[in-house]
C-alpha cells in the first residue's frame, strides 16, 4: 500500500450522495486522502448537484455526464468512463454504495483492473431477480473486498452466498447519518408555503420500472394513487424518467394532486417529515419514513430493507389495495411495531465505516473485539 493511499467514492443517485456524505466526512476526520467521481447517471441538477450543497459533499475530482439511457447503454457508458478514472488516478480502494448501475459497473471495471473495492450497503435483498438492483446487489457483493451491511438480516444473506465472514461489516445505516444530522434544519412550513400545498397532505414518489415503464402498470398505478388523493390531497415529485409515463396515464395536477419538480434533499426531507402519508416505490424513503416515524405505503411485492416493516412505519402494498390502506394507515397514524429504530440505526455509521477503511488501508487487521461492529 501507498504511503499516502487514495480512496475514490463513486456516486451516480440520489441515495448514494445521502449514503456517502458521512462516509466522506469521517474518513476526512481520519486525514484519509480521497475523492469524488460523479457518474452523472441523475443527470438532473435537482437530482444531483443540490444533493453536493445539502450535504456538504466536496466537488468532484470526475464528473462522467452519463445520463440516462436503457441499462445496457448507460452501463456501458459508465463502464467506458469509470475505466478512464480509475487508470488516471489509480486508487488504493474505490468504494461503491447501493445497488443503481454506477455501483455495478464500477465493480466490474475494478474487478477487471485488480482495484480493490468496498462496498456500503451490501447484503440487501428481495429476492425478486426481475429488479434490476437486485442484479446489481449480488454481482456487486460476490466481487467487492469489503461489505459494510445495514442491517443484520444482510449479514445472513451474505453468508447464504458463501461470502467469507471476514470481508462483512455491520455498521449500521449510512443514510441515517445524514438523516439525523439534517434534523435541525427539516422544516415542512417553509416548504408547504412555496408550494402553496394545504397544511395536511400526503407525498407521493413513484419511479419503478415494474411500476412505470408498461402502459398497463402505470395506469393501474395512477388510477390507485388519484383513489388516495381523494381521501387527502397528494404532493408528487417526480423523477425524470417517470414523468411522461405517468402524465400519459393520467397523474397530472388536479384539484387534488400537485405535481412537482424533483426537490433538494433538505426540502424533500421536510415535506416527508410533515406528510400525513407517504406513498412510494423507492427504497431509501422507505429507511427515511422509518426514522421520521412517517406512515409509509410500499407499492411493491417485496422489499429489501425488511426492517423498514419490523422495525419501522412502511407496509407492502399492492396497487390495487392502496386506497384501503393509506385509509387504514391516515386513521391509525404512525406506529412501529418493536416501539424502536433497527439496530445501529444511530448516525455513528460513517464513522464506523471510516475506521474499518482506514484500518485496512494501514494493513491492520482488526479484530472483531477491537471492532466492535463485526457479526461473527
Amino acid at each position: 500500500m501507498r504511503e499516502n493511499p487514495l480512496v475514490l467514492h463513486v456516486l451516480g443517485a440520489r441515495p448514494n450522495f445521502v449514503k456517502a456524505a458521512p462516509v466522506v466526512r469521517a474518513l476526512g476526520e481520519l486525514g484519509v486522502r480521497q475523492g469524488i467521481v460523479h457518474t452523472g447517471q441523475h443527470y438532473d441538477a435537482l437530482m444531483s448537484d443540490v444533493f453536493f450543497a445539502d450535504l456538504g459533499l466536496p466537488e468532484p475530482v470526475a464528473n462522467l455526464g452519463v445520463g440516462s439511457g436503457t441499462h445496457a447503454k448507460q452501463t456501458a457508458a459508465l463502464l467506458v468512463g469509470l475505466e478512464e478514472v480509475v487508470l488516471e488516478h489509480a486508487p488504493d480502494l474505490v468504494v461503491v454504495y447501493g445497488d443503481v448501475n454506477s455501483t455495478l459497473a464500477a465493480i466490474l471495471v475494478c474487478a477487471k483492473l485488480g482495484v480493490r473495492t468496498a462496498h456500503v450497503e451490501a447484503g440487501l435483498r428481495s429476492f425478486d431477480r426481475g429488479m434490476p438492483e437486485e442484479v446489481n446487489r449480488i454481482v456487486t457483493d460476490s466481487l467487492s473486498d469489503l461489505l459494510f451491511a445495514t442491517s443484520p438480516d444482510a449479514l445472513s444473506h451474505l453468508a447464504a452466498e458463501g461470502v467469507p465472514a471476514a470481508k462483512v461489516h455491520l455498521v449500521g445505516n449510512p443514510m441515517i447519518d445524514s438523516l439525523f444530522a439534517a434534523l435541525p434544519s427539516l422544516d415542512p412550513a417553509p416548504v408547504v408555503a412555496r408550494l402553496g400545498a394545504p397544511e395536511r397532505y400526503a407525498v407521493a414518489t413513484l419511479h419503478r420500472p415494474a411500476n412505470v415503464d408498461s402502459p398497463e402498470a402505470a395506469a393501474e398505478l395512477v388510477s390507485a394513487v388519484l383513489e388516495v388523493s381523494r381521501q387527502i390531497p397528494l404532493i408528487v415529485p417526480i423523477h425524470p424518467r417517470g414523468r411522461t409515463r405517468l402524465a400519459e396515464a393520467g397523474l397530472v395536477d388536479g384539484p387534488s394532486v400537485q405535481v412537482v419538480d424533483p426537490l433538494g434533499y433538505v426540502d424533500f426531507l421536510s415535506l416527508v417529515r410533515g406528510a400525513a402519508l407517504v406513498v412510494t416505490d423507492s427504497g431509501g424513503v422507505q429507511e427515511e419514513t422509518t426514522m421520521l416515524g412517517v406512515p409509509c405505503l410500499t407499492v411493491r411485492p417485496n422489499t429489501e430493507r425488511p426492517v423498514t416493516i419490523t422495525h419501522g412505519t412502511n407496509r407492502l402494498v399492492t396497487p390495487a389495495l392502496l386506497p384501503a390502506a393509506a385509509e387504514k394507515a391516515l386513521a391509525d397514524g404512525a406506529s412501529t411495531p418493536s416501539g424502536e429504530l433497527p439496530p445501529l440505526w444511530d448516525g455513528a455509521a460513517g464513522p464506523r465505516i471510516a475506521r474499518v477503511i482506514s484500518a485496512w488501508l494501514r494493513g491492520d487487521n482488526l479484530s472483531p473485539a477491537a471492532q466492535g461492529i463485526r457479526s461473527e
